[in-house]
């Protein structure tokens, strides 16, 4: 199932950003990874908040925060036209987490890590990507009817 960690240096979000930026982000990644809008599948979407002490992240030019999203799905859930959009709303949501705008985008980057398949487990089993298919074909299948 999917996974996305933010790590930010600490104090680079607001208050309010900081509460919600977790279930924001696991939304925008089910939502690009086309996973049916179950509690299933919401409670499978991981999300992680990596904040950062003071002082571990900069760059050699300036002490401007930098943001890395990293996200984690199956080998082939995510087309090239999922994963620009993966990118582009990701980085829209951090950027609005931190109280910061669209001239900042170039300080996030979303990195995507496709997990090839029978390397993923969950339950004491190995998890396949055809399963994980086939599973949300039937709640899809579920909810329409």
């Amino acid at each position: 199932m999917p996974m996305i960690e933010l790590t930010v240096p600490a104090g680079a979000l607001t208050a309010a950003g900081r509460e919600s930026v977790q279930r924001d982000l696991a939304a925008v990644l089910l939502r690009w990874e086309g996973a049916p809008d179950t509690a299933f599948f919401r409670a499978q979407a991981w999300s992680y908040l990596h904040e950062l002490p003071a002082g571990a992240q900069t760059t050699a030019e300036d002490g401007a925060p930098r943001f890395r999203v990293d996200v984690t799905v199956p080998q082939g859930a995510v087309s090239d036209r999922r994963k620009a959009g993966l990118v582009r709303e990701a980085t829209a949501t951090v950027l609005a987490a931190a109280g910061l705008g669209e001239a900042d985008a170039p300080r996030v980057w979303v990195l995507i890590h496709e997990q090839p398949g029978g390397t993923w487990g969950a339950g004491g089993e190995v998890v396949r990507y055809a399963e994980l298919v086939a599973l949300a074909q039937r709640a899809r299948e579920a909810a329409g009817a």
